[in-house]
């Protein structure tokens, strides 16, 4: 579940690609002849030059199919009728924030856990996966959102979990459902899909005290080519700044690679006002994981747990409320896709908790 950030300031040098498109200077063996060495060389940096230029062709062309593609004119989103929130089991156990309306202040404790609290954020994790999966198989045209957040909320407590966004701030439902221009924090209602529709599917579960946060955004019906577009890069810039991540590793290293080294080639902007958080025993906490270009310090630590959740949009970054306080909506109507997992950092990488 995004957490709401505060603005982070913009780096001022931009990655720069000249020397992976011209190649580097190469250095030759004193064993080899010097008209040898000067060949390889320039073999191997025209060998570089002409990938950089087939790959800069490739997204030159996927810009060009995007603006040219016939893109279906899909009316404003409009909130339906919103129905009161499904009742939970006594016997299961409810977040400490349940019970009052008042938005819990973002906890300033960096949540890295012992084996027995590993086993326990895997566990909480694997069920949100699992509960995920089965709501991307209920997407299609005609189904309500509200009607998503019912077997949601029916396979969380059937599994002796709680649903984390039920009560969080006096949020009234068990899952967010943002569909189209919605960034996120979409409230399920009697909205029925449309056929080329997206809707991003946000669950967090509380297992045993802890934690699992995952999203994705999913097609509904005929989805057209630009938008699928958006969708699949979204996901790739998550996957990538997961690549990044390891012990010791910068937080802002995320951010590079999200906006700098993928969405922005493909003319897509990051959204910032929406970032990722500490995850575990906590809801949201400390750190807070921007996805656009920053300064922001601290690195990473073995055994700690948050999530990567960059939100892509075709258009404005702004965003515009609905008075539910929740609802966000990018500025211009243009769609947005989000992709969320919860991570475990390693000595050596970092392992993906919210996956079946």
């Amino acid at each position: 579940m995004a957490l709401r950030g505060p603005m982070a300031g913009l780096s001022s040098s931009l990655h720069s690609e000249r020397l992976f498109l011209s190649g580097e200077p190469l250095r030759t063996s004193p064993s080899c002849g010097e008209g040898k060495g000067v060949r390889q060389k320039q073999t191997l940096i025209a060998a570089r030059k002409l990938w950089g230029l087939q790959e800069a062709m490739r997204i030159k062309r996927s810009r060009e199919l995007r603006d040219s593609a016939k893109v279906r004119k899909r009316p404003p989103l409009r909130r339906g009728k919103v129905s009161g929130p499904l009742p939970v089991p006594d016997h299961i156990l409810k977040p400490p924030y349940v019970g009052t309306n008042i938005l819990p202040e973002i906890s300033s404790e960096f949540q890295v856990h012992d084996d027995e609290g590993v086993a326990f954020m895997r566990a909480a994790c694997e069920l949100a996966a699992r509960v995920l999966e089965y709501a991307g198989t209920l997407v299609k045209p005609s189904i309500t959102t509200n009607e998503i957040d019912e077997a949601v909320h029916e396979m969380i407590i059937g599994a002796g979990a709680y649903p984390s966004p039920l009560g969080y701030g006096g949020f009234p439902k068990s899952v967010c459902t943002s569909v189209n221009e919605c960034m996120c924090h979409g409230i399920p209602d009697s909205r029925q899909l449309q056929d080329g529709d997206i809707i991003n599917i946000d669950v967090t579960v509380y297992l045993n005290g802890y934690h699992g946060d995952t999203s994705r955004t999913f097609f509904c019906g005929n989805v057209d080519e630009p938008t699928k577009q958006l969708v699949k890069v979204a996901e790739e810039c998550m996957m990538r700044a997961i690549s990044v991540c390891k012990d010791g590793a910068s937080f802002n290293n995320i951010g590079k690679i999200i906006s700098s080294e993928h969405a922005e080639k493909f003319g897509y902007n990051v959204v910032e006002q929406f970032v990722g958080h500490g995850v575990g025993k906590i809801f949201h906490s400390e750190p807070i994981i921007f996805h656009h270009r920053n300064n922001k310090p601290g690195r990473m630590v073995g055994g700690q747990t948050f999530t990567i959740e960059p939100i892509l949009t075709t258009g404005s970054i702004e965003c515009v409320m609905w008075d539910d306080g929740w609802t966000a909506l990018t500025k211009d109507g243009s769609p947005a896709a989000q992709f969320e997992h919860t991570l475990l950092i390693t000595k050596t990488g970092a392992e993906i908790l919210t996956k079946c």
